[in-house]
């Protein structure tokens, strides 16, 4: 009998050490689950967010566009746009609380100036800033807003490689008919005597 306890040892040692490299194997694969689980969650309130809030964004702009705001389009009459800034704005309030959530806090930060610019411009849809300058910063202001928050999603989300182009707002296609119409004013000033 004592002569088999080497060989007892053995099988024990055997399996004790199978058991842990299984145990370690199928943890680490459960925690790697686990973080893509919510690496894909992650980026699916990232981008419900963001959409929300391009919803709200491009009802404002409408409403800026029906007041007079340069390089806004399709205007929407602002009693119209009223009431769908509101159910815009209580869409974008439900997605922020699972960006609370879920979000790293640089990436919430972010994402609550962004939102923050985006009521700046709302002013000016609403009626309550007139200023045509200011109009023009505050959308500059919310296109840098937005590109952060993108910026920093990626990042949270592990996303490589350089961000997107920026969204500056103005584009600058939208200037070169200003450009042209300015330089042909221009012309026309020189020619007269």
């Amino acid at each position: 009998m004592w002569e088999q306890l080497p060989a007892l040892a053995g099988v024990v040692v055997g399996a004790a050490g199978s058991y842990v490299a299984t145990s370690l194997t199928e943890r680490s694969r459960w925690r790697r689950a686990k973080a893509e689980r919510w690496d894909q969650r992650r980026l699916d309130v990232y981008a419900s967010y963001a959409n929300a809030l391009k919803h709200q964004l491009n009802i404002a702009q409408r409403m800026g566009a029906a007041r007079g705001f340069q390089h806004a389009v399709d205007p929407l009459d602002p009693e119209e746009g009223l009431a769908q800034i509101v159910e815009a704005e209580a869409r974008r309030a439900a997605e922020w609380e699972s960006v609370l959530l879920i979000g790293d806090a640089e990436t919430i930060a972010a994402a609550r100036r962004w939102h923050e610019a985006v009521w700046n411009v709302e002013l000016y849809a609403r009626g309550q800033k007139h200023d045509p300058a200011g109009w023009e910063k505050a959308v500059r202001r919310m296109s840098l807003a937005r590109d952060a928050f993108y910026g920093l999603a990626r990042r949270d989300l592990g996303i490589t490689g350089p961000p997107p182009p920026s969204g500056s707002w103005p584009r600058a296609w939208q200037h070169e008919d200003d450009a042209e119409s300015a330089d042909e004013s221009a012309a026309a000033d020189a020619a007269r005597p």
